[in-house]
């Protein structure tokens, strides 16, 4: 893969919802365009450009994929962070996540998130869910010019 052609941010710690999701974006062709971090540290880090993505010189993604459970920085920390800062406002930011708390909810979307998805449990749902969240941020979605 080539690193300008991330278009997904895959925050994700579990290993096998991370298959799952790349398995399910695989099965449309969305795949080349992913890159995984595991924590929301590396998030941020990876979308401001700081740590061990200092010098990364590719676009900012065109959507991410966040969970809310995460070591380090949780995921509402995050995204807390991504929409506070005016460069990072815009890039659409959908939540899929095993929680569907309603305060995770209710402050995920005071805290400007695009979407809310909670995880399916059963592997054909998340598969589906993971196809269409791909085929419209990335097909379908209009973004401003960065």
């Amino acid at each position: 893969m080539f690193d300008n052609a991330v278009e997904i941010l895959l925050v994700e710690d579990n290993p096998d919802d991370e298959e799952l999701a790349i398995h399910a974006l695989q099965r449309r062709n969305l795949a080349n365009a992913i890159h995984v971090v595991r924590d929301g540290a590396e998030a941020l880090d990876y979308v401001f450009r700081t740590g061990a993505y200092a010098g990364r010189t590719n676009r900012r993604p065109k959507v991410i994929l966040l969970d809310l459970k995460l070591p380090k920085v949780d995921g509402l920390e995050v995204l807390r962070r991504l929409k506070a800062d005016p460069e990072t406002r815009p890039i659409p930011v959908v939540v899929l996540t095993s929680s569907g708390e309603e305060r995770d909810i209710v402050e995920s979307y005071q805290l400007g998130v695009n979407s809310y998805i909670v995880k399916p449990v059963d592997f054909e749902q998340f598969t589906e869910a993971v196809q269409q969240l791909g085929f419209y941020w990335l097909l379908f979605n209009k973004p401003p010019l960065a």
